[in-house]
Formats: C-alpha cells, structure tokens, sequence
C-alpha cells in the first residue's frame, strides 16, 4: 500500500484537492447567506437591543403622541359634559326602581339633584359644557365629548387601575406602557412614557397605574417632577465628572454584554443595560425638557403659570407640550391625590369640590390645547380627558351636596390628532345614571387611542405564559364615530 507524500502545508494531495473543491462550495453558500440577510441578522443577534428603538406603526396613525389628562376621583358627568333638563324636573325624587343601583360603600341614597352649574353652548358646534369649565368651552370645536362611557368597578383604586391598564386587577402593562412597546420612542435621550401626579399625593391604588405589569420595566412610566430634578436621583455623584461616569458605563457594558452574550435571549438583562444608557443621556436633557424659563413669560402666564390656583397644574401641561415637542410618545398628568376632597371625589359637595378642581385646570387645558395647535402639534398629538368613572345624578342625604361613584355612565372627551371636533358621541338615560345609547367601554377608549396612533389592539400583543395577551384582551371596538 503507497502512502501519499505530505507537503510542506501539512495536508495530502487529496486533502488538498477536496479541500480546494469544498472552498469553491463555500464561496457560494456565503454569496448565498449574504443575499438572504443571514450575516446581518446573526451580527444583530450579538448586539445587545434597544426596546425602546423606533418601530412601524401597524398602519399610518393620526397621532404621534398622547397626553392623557387623569382627574383622579371620578368628575361628574351631570355636572361638567352631560346636560340632564330631566333632573331639574325630577329634583328631589328618588331614583325610579328600574335604575338597577348597587349602592357601593354603603352611602346613603339621597334624591335626584340637578347641575349645580349652568351649561352654556360653546363654538360653532354648540357643544353644551359646565360653567366649571368656561375656558375649556372656548375650545368646544376641537371636542369630541364621550357621553356614555362605562367601567366595571365602583371603586376607586380598582376603577383607576382598569382605566390605566384595560383590567380592575393590577400587575399589567399600562395603556402608556403599551404604546412604548408598540411604537418606541422618537427620542432616544428621555423616557418613551412619563408620568406626573399631583402634589397632593398619586392615585390610590398607586404605580399599578402606569406599571409595565409583566413587560421589560423599560416600558414603565417614568414619574416627572416640574420643578426641580425631574427624575429623583438622576444627577450623579458630585465627586464624578460626565467622563469619569461614561468610563463606568463603558465598562459595565461591556462586562453586561460578554455575560449576555453567553445567555441569548435575556431580553430583562438587554432593558437594564439600555436603561443605564438611557438615565445618562436624560441627565443632559431632562432637566432642559423642564425648564420653563425657555418659555416666552406670555406662554407662562397662558397657562397659569405663577398664579393661583393654577400654578402646579399648568406647570404640568406646559411641560407635557415641552416633552411631546421632543418626541416622548405618552405623557399622562393627574389632577386630584390623595383621598376624598382633595381628589375629584366630590362625597360632601360637588360645588365646593369641582369648583376647587375645575378652577385649577380650565385655564391650563386651555391654554395647552391652544398652544399645541398654535405650534401645529395639535393635528398630531391626541389629548384624552377623563376619570376613572363618573357620579351619581342624585345626591348624598337630603340636605348632602355630594354624590357618589358612578361606573354606569359617564363623560370623557378627545380632542386632537384623528378627533372630529363639536361632537358629542353616545347617551346615558335621561338622568344621567346609565350609558343607553352606543355605550363605550373603556376597552373601546382603548381600542380608539391605539387606533389613532396606528396601532391595531387586536394584533398588538405580548407573549406572557403561554398566551398572547393584549391591553383590550381583544373585547374593545375602535369608536368610529368620532374620528375625522
């Protein structure tokens, strides 16, 4: 038997002959996997994601952004959107027995109690809306009011939660959460979704409400301040400079990047490291998305801004135009924390408690819708208004001016990107106690802010325990008739 002469390369003839055979095959198969995308997608695979990265809307949506006015506590319809002639005829008298009532809490059934307020027409459209709001009226064109939205909770924290998040039962994503998943942020240097309470205190059933629930917590709202820091705990060290700080991060980077790269698919691990880059890009400009000295001293005083009663709210929707200008996909702001009183939730006397609230938010809505379409972001930004239900149309007690929790019917309105303005959309009963006609769901206010930012409620979706799930769970319907 021969044995083949090796040459100086350390291969046979033969092996050299095969080889040179299976390069020519190679070459190929590169040209191949090169055309198909297969280098590029392994190389993106190595790369450790940004969730946050800019994504295509399902189709074209209206609005590139949404401010979410939340009056914690619950408005009351028959006293702000809703006009009822019927409950001055019937004021005094008792709920008719066909009113399926469940008296929640205990509270005592008083008689059917009229507008504390008179209802005024406003624009062209003549839109009826409170004297609680006459600034707001002013805006009436741009309204399409919602009367006869309708929730599942009488209470509080749980109505709050469902209005937040599509379910009175807390640990999912946020409505805010859900549009960060689904579209990204335009702005890589400030939060995708923010949010901001009121001095007086949050919502009761507290950061459930803007929670990412089951999602990466990049997702979550990020709570702003107006004044001050915006972000607790964003400025450094004072002992480190911005170079020795990006030394750090470099560093921990990329010890985080070998370790997730031996463990593909740690998506919790990929949201901490884009999160570390993403609080040191806001250190340089969130403090500048907050400072409302930019602004001309005649925006300022639009809003309220230095006045009474109107200082802290106007400051906060002065900024929420400021951080959409810059890009930031859903910002939420909230009138009204704590409890009772110092919220929306009028127990003791709608006129002491709406006037109270009524007076600190007129002129800054106003002012900020009239700003938005001054600078054209109006036509691209959705501005949603509304509680987490509303109230009852009768009173407390013989002699008690309050009114309790409403779920079965109440107001809410949208004004903006998509919205045909002047209208008004659906009917509670003749008292205001109940959504009659074209009821809408707070699945279905859902289903329409998705909608208006191009986003499908039916396809987006997160995979969580072995099921897809979705911030309607696939029950809301987009409200057709108050979209332009």
């Amino acid at each position: 038997m021969s044995i083949e002469r090796r040459y100086p390369c350390g291969v046979t003839r033969r092996e050299f002959v095969w080889e040179m055979g299976g390069g020519f095959t190679g070459v190929a198969l590169a040209s191949l996997l090169a055309g198909n995308g297969f280098f590029a997608r392994q190389a993106a695979a190595g790369a450790v994601p940004d969730p946050l990265a800019a994504k295509p809307a399902h189709f074209p949506g209206k609005a590139k952004a949404c401010i979410f006015l939340m009056m914690n506590g619950g408005p009351s319809q028959v006293d702000t959107f809703d006009y009822k002639p019927e409950l001055r005829k019937h004021a005094g008298k008792k709920l008719p027995p066909d009113k399926k009532y469940i008296n929640s809490g205990g509270r005592r059934v008083g008689f059917l109690t009229p507008n504390w307020r008179e209802f005024r027409p406003g624009g062209q459209s003549g839109l009826l809306i409170s004297d609680y709001f006459p600034r707001i009226r002013e805006h009436a064109d741009k309204l399409a009011v919602l009367r006869s939205c309708h929730a599942d909770s009488h209470a509080h924290g749980s109505a709050l939660v469902q209005m937040n998040t599509g379910m009175p039962l807390i640990g999912r994503p946020s409505l805010g959460s859900w549009v960060a998943y689904g579209l990204g942020t335009e702005n890589d240097s400030l939060p995708a979704h923010v949010v901001m309470l009121d001095k007086r205190g949050g919502p009761i059933s507290g950061q459930p409400n803007w929670s990412s629930g089951f999602m990466p917590a990049t997702y979550q709202g990020t709570l702003f301040r107006p004044v001050g820091s915006p972000v607790l705990d964003l400025e450094g060290p004072a002992h480190l400079d911005r170079r020795a700080q990006r030394n750090q991060l470099d560093l921990l980077g990329e010890l985080n990047e070998r370790h997730l790269g031996a463990r593909p698919g740690g998506s919790e691990l990929a949201a901490r490291i884009q999160s570390y880059e993403l609080a040191y890009r806001m250190q340089a400009e969130a403090p500048e998305a907050v400072n409302l000295e930019e602004e001309a001293e005649t925006t300022r005083e639009a809003y309220g801004v230095g006045q009474s009663p109107t200082d802290e709210f106007g400051r906060n929707c002065l900024v929420a135009r400021r951080l959409v200008e810059r890009g930031v996909r859903f910002v939420q702001l909230y009138s009204g924390g704590g409890h009772l009183e110092e919220t929306w939730d009028a127990h003791e006397s709608i006129e002491k408690n709406h006037g109270q609230h009524g007076a600190e938010i007129d002129q800054p809505i106003a002012a900020l819708l009239t700003d938005l379409e001054q600078r054209g972001l109006l036509e691209e930004t959705l501005v949603v208004w509304g509680g987490e239900f509303g109230r009852m149309p009768f009173s407390e007690g013989r002699d008690a001016p309050g009114r309790n929790h409403n779920p079965y019917g109440f107001s809410m309105w949208m004004a903006g990107a998509g919205i045909k303005g002047g209208t008004s959309y659906g009917e509670t009963d003749e008292f205001g106690f109940q959504a009659m006609v074209d009821p809408v769901h707070v699945h279905d206010i859902h289903a329409t802010i998705l909608h208006l930012m191009g986003l499908d409620h039916e396809l987006l979706s997160y995979f969580h325990q072995g099921r897809k799930e979705s911030l309607t769970d696939v029950h809301g319907k987009v409200v057709e008739g108050i979209l332009a």
